[in-house]
């Protein structure tokens, strides 16, 4: 596997102190060459399970961009096993700027577009915090900053969205029947709503929210390792590499 490389990407709203460039990780697959898909981050950043769902897509064969988006708030990775981790994640989260970061996406999706490697082609996968602002990148987005596909996992912020922009790429939605964060009506109308365009949607019974990741306690393996296999299997069919 390539050794990621630390990176910036131009944004077009200035940061603290001035700062025109938002860090990113670039993780290229091992041919080089492949399209993109932006990862973004869920609350607790830029964190080692973040970086190995980099690794993962860029072992199917994609050039992975990881930008931190929390770089406005100068704060990168929050350890998920650390004291008060969620309640300290969670209040970082809240103090982020949701049209820059929108903004911050779309300078993303833009800056992997341009990179040969890709052939122009970018995809947006989020998780939780990040699968809600993947969702909301690509609302009313212009055509050159609007992502091919969406993967969301338990995006936190789609009960509030779904019902605005519909995102018109093809995109696929996974969702915990136990989610503690996100009522079981809420889950039920994004399936309603996103089904209604075309999306796929996978609940997984039992499952909390988080599910995916195995350093937190709401984690499910089967349903981790069972949705990653869905996950897989819809981008070879909806995006392939």
């Amino acid at each position: 596997m390539p050794t990621p490389l630390d990176i910036t990407v131009p944004v077009p709203t200035p940061g603290p102190d001035g700062a025109t460039t938002m860090p990113a990780t670039l993780v290229r697959p091992e041919s080089g060459r492949g399209p993109g898909v932006v990862l973004i981050q869920e609350i607790f950043g830029r964190s080692p399970y973040m970086r190995q769902r980099a690794d993962d897509l860029a072992a199917l064969g994609y050039s992975v961009l990881l930008p931190q988006i929390y770089w406005r708030l100068g704060v990168d990775v929050i350890d998920e096993t650390s004291e008060n981790a969620l309640e300290t994640a969670v209040g970082v989260s809240g103090r982020v700027d949701w049209d820059l970061a929108v903004q911050d996406v779309r300078a993303a999706i833009a800056h992997l577009r341009a990179d040969e490697a890709t052939r122009t082609r970018v995809a947006l996968m989020g998780f939780c915090f990040g699968g809600g602002l993947a969702y909301a990148a690509i609302q009313g987005a212009d055509w050159d900053v609007i992502a091919d596909a969406l993967v969301s996992y338990y995006g936190s912020a789609l009960p509030g969205l779904v019902d605005g922009d519909p995102v018109g790429v093809p995109s696929l939605h996974h969702f915990g029947s136990a989610d503690a964060f996100i009522s079981r009506d809420d889950v039920a109308h994004i399936e309603s709503v996103v089904t209604s365009y075309g999306a796929s949607f996978q609940l997984w019974p039992g499952s909390d929210h988080a599910f995916d990741n195995p350093r937190l306690p709401f984690h499910d393996p089967d349903a981790s390792a069972a949705a990653w296999d869905v996950t897989t299997a819809w981008l070879a069919e909806n995006y392939p590499a």
